[in-house]
């Protein structure tokens, strides 16, 4: 029998530190931009001021205000995964702080990503950490909660496994499966960009990256 609000789930399996390392030397916005410009969180805060987040999902669906399935989380944790916690977006209860998050990274945690509140905010300045809000008030200990669960974060659908990626301008999530060619698209886009810096370089009124957007949009690119 399936107790819904209560299931356990195993871990999905491990990111490849290789894929990783790769992309903590990408952008979020190049990412962004090769996935159709429709996916990643809206609504959540960087809490941290140092740091690249890049890890797979261990999702965690709890009752707002309530974080007894987080500590069950805790012991599941592997290096590399992020503890993502989908609480209702709720504010009234901080869901992590220092202790817990302490924890987390001690066993390898790569960040938290929480749909919620969190607390102890100064803890996170080195440590990754994006949520929807702060307060003082703890939370709850009696469940229900569920792990390793699609969950929702800032209109995001997030699957167990999926690799998130997080930096100052905020946070993609995507199938663990397609990050080798995303990885691919974002060093092509990054390097058409460096192109456009260098036509920016040059000075002249006219530039080819203006003139191929306004043509293909009927209207004329010329320089007055």
């Amino acid at each position: 029998m399936i107790r819904l609000g209560h299931r356990l789930n195993p871990c999905a399996p491990a990111a490849d530190p290789a894929v990783l390392d790769a992309l903590r030397g990408i952008v979020t916005p190049h990412l962004s931009d090769n996935l159709n410009r429709s996916v990643g969180t809206i609504g959540l805060t960087r809490y941290n001021k140092t740091g690249k987040l890049a890890g797979a999902a261990l999702t965690v669906k709890t009752r707002p205000g309530d974080n007894l399935y987080v500590y069950k989380a805790l012991t599941m944790v592997r290096p590399g995964d992020v503890l993502v916690i989908d609480a209702g977006g709720d504010l009234n209860n901080a869901i992590i702080g220092d202790l817990m998050t302490s924890y987390a990274v001690m066993r390898g945690c790569a960040g938290v990503v929480v749909d919620g509140a969190v607390r102890d905010v100064e803890s996170f300045a080195d440590i990754p950490c994006y949520a929807r809000g702060v307060t003082h008030r703890g939370p709850y200990k009696t469940g229900p909660g569920e792990i390793n669960v699609p969950v929702a974060i800032g209109g995001q659908v997030v699957n167990p496994g999926d690799i998130l990626v997080g930096d100052e301008d905020g946070l993609v999530c995507f199938p663990a499966a397609d990050a080798a060619e995303l990885i691919v698209l974002a060093r092509r886009h990054a390097a058409a960009e460096e192109a456009v810096k260098a036509e920016i370089a040059t000075g002249a009124a006219s530039q080819s990256w203006i003139d191929k957007v306004l043509e293909a949009a009927g209207l004329d690119g010329a320089v007055a």
